[in-house]
């Protein structure tokens, strides 16, 4: 895995989490289609994920980022002072 995930990246739209997505299973060396089989979804959800769509399911979107090996963690933002 790409050592800034793996020490933690700041993300402020959708688009980052989808090229992460995208990373993530590329490292993995499978594509879009045996990822939608094996997270049992359609192809264009993951698509959709992968290309950032505002709108997609957050419970799926946070289920797909634990399939491929990411996860979310939430703290309160660091000043800049």
């Amino acid at each position: 895995m790409n050592p800034s995930i793996d020490s933690g990246i700041v993300i402020r739209s959708t688009k980052e989490i989808g090229s992460l997505i995208r990373l993530a299973r590329n490292e993995q060396d499978i594509n879009q289609v045996v990822l939608a089989g094996i997270f049992g979804s359609g192809n264009r959800f993951i698509s959709e994920a992968e290309n950032g769509k505002k709108t997609v399911q957050a419970q799926k979107l946070l289920d797909l980022l634990d399939m491929v090996g990411l996860e979310v963690v939430i703290r309160r933002k660091r000043s800049h002072a």
